[in-house]
């Protein structure tokens, strides 16, 4: 089941937490990749020293300021491109960053390639059980990029997040503080990384 718009305006933390264990669907085409979340990293506000809103809005920020269940996608360093799903209210910045997936299913849909195998190679890798380290390992597997930025995944034919039925137990769940994040003092210490498993 799609999950829905009420689903993702709830306190960060808590969505950053149930996010584990749903399933992350790309639709690329024909082809239909699924992979189960099982790490995320949570941002709050303009408070929240490492969370993009803490300068305030921007054009690279404005999904964050915008409707729950919309896509944050942008570039790292110049490199990747990862992934957040936007959480809260409208106009408190909040969302949750996707870091690590664990692929359950590869649909080919049999589909003739053609052109499509030389511009698209990753699909071509993908394989049930392939665990997918790190936000921009996922993004570049999933063919996600900020041609997304801004879709609303409780519509989007090609990205969305299902709940299969699939159920941690709450002792299963781990948090550690953030990646990446040390310019933001003591907002870096906050275990608002969550993550379990498998």
């Amino acid at each position: 089941m799609r999950l829905t718009r009420s689903f993702f305006a709830r306190d960060t933390i808590v969505v950053a937490k149930e996010f584990l264990g749903k399933i992350l669907v790309r639709r690329i085409g024909k082809k239909i990749i699924k992979a189960r979340i099982i790490e995320t990293e949570a941002y709050i506000g303009e408070q929240d020293q490492a969370c993009h809103a803490r300068f305030g809005p921007t054009k690279r920020n404005a999904p964050m300021y915008g409707e729950a269940g919309h896509a944050y996608i942008y570039l790292c360093y110049g490199v990747h491109e990862l992934l957040n799903i936007v959480t809260e209210e409208k106009d408190l910045p909040a969302a949750v960053l996707i870091r690590v997936v664990d692929v359950v299913d590869v649909n080919r849909c049999n589909m003739a390639f053609g052109d499509d195998r030389r511009q698209k190679p990753y699909f071509n890798e993908l394989k049930i059980g392939v665990k997918l380290l790190g936000p921009g390992s996922l993004t570049k597997f999933l063919e996600i990029t900020r041609e997304l930025n801004g879709e609303d995944l409780t519509k989007s034919k090609k990205l969305r997040v299902v709940d299969d039925g699939f159920k941690i137990k709450k002792s299963r769940i781990k948090s550690a503080e953030r990646i990446g994040v040390s310019y933001a003092g003591k907002w870096a210490k906050r275990r608002w990384r969550f993550y379990f498993d498998l």
